[in-house]
């Protein structure tokens, strides 16, 4: 039986870095491509070390993938040029080399922060039109449409996740990570049922864990078989102390991004 290669970009991010274990499977070998220095831990794992903005080296690491998993770029607010450079004409280079390749189905990261401007209403859609927060929520709406027109012009399988926060716990978020969490292992079955669901098209799903607190649809996500067994409820008693958002952090789907200033670096 031929193994799937499945490429992954930004391996070594947040993301990137608890998925990696997580999507390890028999007759799976994972390509994991970052600038930041990798060690493979086995065969089944292949290091390219690359930007996403390097068209050559992206057109290399597509050869023989059967899916893409799209996690590369800058993850957090930066200069407008920094983000354009790397998020959008990054991504329309990562598209490109695998529409070229023939990968059939790619993955696409976006951000709730693509629609950091809705109000925290309940069950909001995933579908949701663009209300970015920040030059960063820009870039994720970009990413959302370069994966519709590959769809459309091209005929890819293309699912954007609107990740709400993935990291181990809820706690680096305050009490804003009771709602927008996405715990590894429920990311990691994310993946997986986007992996696997037969012609999906073209989607858009929420990346969130089924919190108590979701304000988020997962309808559209367990559409394609996933299913969250985690909830960042149980972290609600370690949070009890800590400040609630108020104003605008409070109001919108974006926290605290729709008053950070732009252009300048947020670590959270």
């Amino acid at each position: 039986m031929t193994d799937q290669r499945v490429l992954i970009t930004g391996s070594a991010g947040v993301v990137g870095t608890l998925m990696r274990p997580r999507l390890k499977r028999d007759g799976r070998v994972l390509r994991l491509l970052d600038l930041a220095p990798q060690t493979a831990s086995d065969a089944s794992e292949e290091i390219v070390t690359a930007s996403v903005t390097d068209a050559e080296a992206m057109a290399s690491a597509c050869e023989g993938v059967d899916a893409l998993i799209h996690l590369g770029g800058h993850s957090r607010e930066n200069s407008w040029e920094a983000t354009l450079d790397v998020n959008i004409n990054g991504t329309q280079t990562v598209l490109e080399a695998a529409r070229a390749a023939g990968v059939s189905r790619v993955i696409l990261a976006s951000s709730n922060h693509a629609v950091g401007f809705r109000r925290n209403d309940s069950d909001l859609p995933a579908d949701s039109s663009p209300r970015p927060d920040t030059y960063y929520g820009v870039s994720k709406a970009a990413i959302e449409a370069l994966g519709s027109l590959y769809h459309s012009r091209f005929g890819m399988d293309v699912i954007v996740i609107r990740i709400g926060s993935c990291f181990e716990t809820p706690l680096p978020l305050g009490p804003r990570g009771l709602t927008t969490w996405l715990s590894p292992d429920d990311g990691a079955r994310l993946f997986e049922a986007c992996l696997s669901a037969p012609s999906p098209g073209y989607r858009l799903i929420w990346g969130v864990s089924d919190n108590t607190r979701r304000i988020y649809s997962l309808s559209e996500a367990e559409a394609l078989g996933y299913k969250s067994l985690d909830d960042a409820e149980v972290y609600a008693e370690q949070l009890a102390s800590k400040p609630a958002p108020t104003g605008a952090a409070a109001e919108y789907v974006g926290g605290p991004f729709c008053t950070a200033p732009l252009g300048v670096f947020n670590p959270l």
